[in-house]
């Protein structure tokens, strides 16, 4: 039998734009209660909005380790609890190393990488002690391999894959279901996509995802039998040949 989120406390980071967005959207569709956590507080406000629920508005720049940890404290207290915990915020730097900015990606691993451990940190020993929780974290399809235009951020991506699998094995005899979803190229801000036109372009030609499809996906994964874990779920445009 499908799992029920109606009531769930959802976490999501992230929450202001693609990915994240769409999962705010899609988890309040099914009734679920939102905690959204971004950089830009008016952005998230307009996500909340459109949400049309009590979602729980957390502006942090998850670079920085203090607001991580503050974003984890503030939905417990308001909540009482996380059900759910959707590690979606990351950034995207391409490029030679050669010739690439270590500080950019010295942020970049902090909130890819660091971040997300920091949050299951603070918010499985809840979980544990509930004997109950689901953590999505969101790779991508550089986490499966190493992509040679995009070195570090495949790096990144590598260490979650390491991450969800060993947490995955430590937490399953507590209930607690890990898994993570790896899209390929999603038409959003992330990748350079804002213009409708052009993602319509790209979806017709079969070359991209839109951020509805990846949370969609979430979204099965969630709603599996509590005894179903999906621990990798890769999802591509039909004609991205990687």
């Amino acid at each position: 039998m499908s799992e029920n989120l109606a009531g769930k406390v959802v976490l999501v980071t992230g929450a202001s734009s693609g990915i994240g967005r769409a999962l705010a959207l899609t988890l309040a569709d099914a009734g679920a209660k939102l905690a959204l956590v971004g950089r830009s507080q008016a952005r998230l406000q307009e996500v909340a909005d459109q949400v049309g629920s009590d979602a729980l508005v957390i502006p942090a720049d998850l670079s920085n380790p203090a607001a991580v940890d503050d974003a984890a404290a503030t939905t417990l207290a308001h909540f009482g609890r996380v059900d759910i915990l959707l590690a979606n915020a990351g950034l995207y730097i391409p490029g030679d190393v050669v010739d690439g900015d270590a500080g950019a990606w010295d942020a970049m691993l902090q909130v890819n990488v660091n971040s997300v451990f920091r949050l299951v940190r603070a918010l499985l020993p809840q979980m544990v002690e509930r004997q109950s929780g689901h953590i999505v974290v969101t790779s991508s399809i550089s986490g499966h391999q190493a992509i040679q235009w995009e070195p570090i951020y495949s790096a990144s991506k590598h260490a979650i894959q390491s991450f969800v699998h060993g947490l995955r094995r430590q937490v399953a005899p507590h209930n607690v279901r890990v898994g993570e979803v790896s899209p390929g190229i999603v038409l959003n801000e992330l990748w350079g996509y804002d213009d409708p036109a052009a993602i319509a372009s790209k979806v017709a030609a079969r070359e991209g995802l839109r951020s509805e499809d990846v949370a969609d996906a979430v979204l099965y994964m969630l709603t599996r039998p509590a005894h179903v874990t999906i621990r990798d779920l890769v999802i591509l445009p039909q004609n991205q040949d990687i």
